[in-house]
């Protein structure tokens, strides 16, 4: 089966190796054709799907997920239909649209959204695609990690949580590469941090709603297969504020060249805040998870909106 993802580079940060006394490397997961690292789990979700028969693809999603789901259907010369809600951004929209996806815009929030969907999917041959929670997600996605095995010798693992697929595959890469030792540092914002708030209940809980300007990390309950890791691996959570993550991606851009998200910031915080739950750690690996919804305008926007230098 031929992959629809990349192997993405996997590149040093000098300045910040040099100014926190690490070496921190950045797996660039914006540069997949999706934009972000969902087109490995999801990918590989429709591309097992498409082998067993499905004839028309459905994912709820107002960002990422959604855009990763047409491109793999786009690929896969399967009709897909991206399900969003009335808050996505018209720039999302079109841009699905633009690679030959159906958008439709259904609910006021993705649970509404979310209905439709499975409703959609009582088609025959129509599969539901969803944004996180599938195990063929969390295996598309662990092939990150197996990218950076023998490569770079990492002893932590930096990452975004949203709805917790993207930790679930990085916990599958690290345990069946042997490597079920390194801790992963969790990363959300305030306003978004469904996987604290249910670590710190000790149950799976739902947000009230979501405040955070980071709305693609804007699930309200993490899947219930990520909080069950919080047991079984060494996960820590880290919630950094709006702007935080917004100057992470300003710092970024500056050192780097290139755009990512706030959802993605969050992580990038961690480091560029010197933060000191990556004090104790020498070889970090940070997720650059990429993103569709940012660009220069909105960047600006955020750095104005949080009166950022």
């Amino acid at each position: 089966m031929n992959r629809l993802h990349i192997t993405t580079p996997l590149l040093q940060h000098r300045g910040l190796s040099a100014m926190l006394h690490q070496q921190v490397w950045l797996k660039m997961e914006n540069m997949q054709p999706s934009g972000s690292f969902k087109l490995r789990g999801i990918g590989l979700m429709c591309q097992r799907a498409a082998a067993q028969g499905a004839t028309h693809l459905i994912c709820p999603s107002g960002g990422n997920a959604g855009f990763a789901a047409a491109v793999a259907g786009v690929a896969l010369g399967i009709p897909t239909t991206i399900l969003v809600p009335q808050t996505t951004h018209e720039s999302v929209r079109a841009a699905i649209r633009a690679i030959g996806a159906t958008v439709l815009v259904e609910g006021n929030v993705w649970d509404e959204t979310n209905q439709v969907a499975l409703q959609l999917c009582d088609q025959p041959g129509a599969v539901y695609i969803p944004p996180f929670d599938h195990a063929d997600i969390w295996d598309g996605n662990a092939t990150l990690i197996d990218e950076v095995v023998g490569v770079f010798d990492m002893d932590v693992v930096v990452c975004s949580v949203g709805g917790g697929g993207l930790l679930s595959g990085i916990v599958q890469g690290l345990q069946r590469n042997g490597l079920g030792h390194i801790p992963v540092i969790a990363c959300e914002t305030q306003g978004a941090a469904s996987l604290q708030a249910s670590v710190q209940a000790g149950e799976l809980v739902s947000l009230p709603a979501i405040t955070s300007i980071a709305s693609t990390l804007g699930a309200r309950r993490v899947a219930q297969h990520a909080f069950d890791l919080t047991r079984q691996h060494d996960i820590r959570c880290v919630t950094v504020s709006d702007a935080q993550a917004v100057a992470a991606c300003l710092a970024l851009a500056n050192d780097m060249r290139v755009v990512a998200e706030p959802a993605c910031g969050a992580a990038l915080a961690v480091a560029y805040q010197q933060l000191p739950e990556l004090a104790q750690f020498k070889r970090p690996l940070i997720i650059v998870c990429g993103g569709i919804g940012a660009d220069l305008d909105k960047l600006e926007s955020w750095k104005i909106q949080f009166n950022l230098p």
